[in-house]
């Protein structure tokens, strides 16, 4: 079981890995073994509440497809066991992100002040526009 948020947990049998080979430098190794992972977590079949559910699904995220599956690919590393990690890791946040609660939003007023200071900011640069007119013609 992985730890999530406070007594929120996460089945590791709900996790597919599928290994495959890393892009980019390093030599010959790169050409012969699958050691970057890709995780695939599908969020609507998982034993996650369906509060959780929402909150993930809702997520602007480019690594969740259409059918609510968070794939995650992890590649930093020459060793799968330390891809695969990181994977989990990476998992773990974009669950952890989800359930941050965002504050709600409070109305404000602005200022007198700044009232003030903004019409006189506007009235300033209509006396610059205004002296911008063409010379002589009154």
């Amino acid at each position: 079981m992985l730890h999530i948020q406070d007594s929120l947990y996460l089945d590791e049998r709900e996790l597919d890995f599928g290994m495959i080979r890393a892009q980019g430098a390093g030599g010959q190794n790169v050409n012969k073994v699958a050691s970057a992972v890709h995780l695939r977590f599908d969020v609507r079949a998982s034993s996650l509440p369906d509060e959780v559910k929402e909150a993930v699904l809702a997520l602007s995220d480019r690594r969740l497809t259409k059918e609510g599956v968070l794939v995650i690919k992890a590649q930093a590393y020459r060793s799968q066991d330390k891809n695969r990690a990181e994977a989990v890791e990476r998992l773990l946040a974009v669950l952890r992100q989800a359930l941050v609660k965002a504050p709600p939003r409070r109305a404000t007023r602005p200022t007198l002040a700044s009232q003030r200071r903004r019409v006189q900011r506007k009235v300033q640069r209509g006396g610059i526009k205004r002296l911008r007119g063409r010379v002589g013609e009154d």
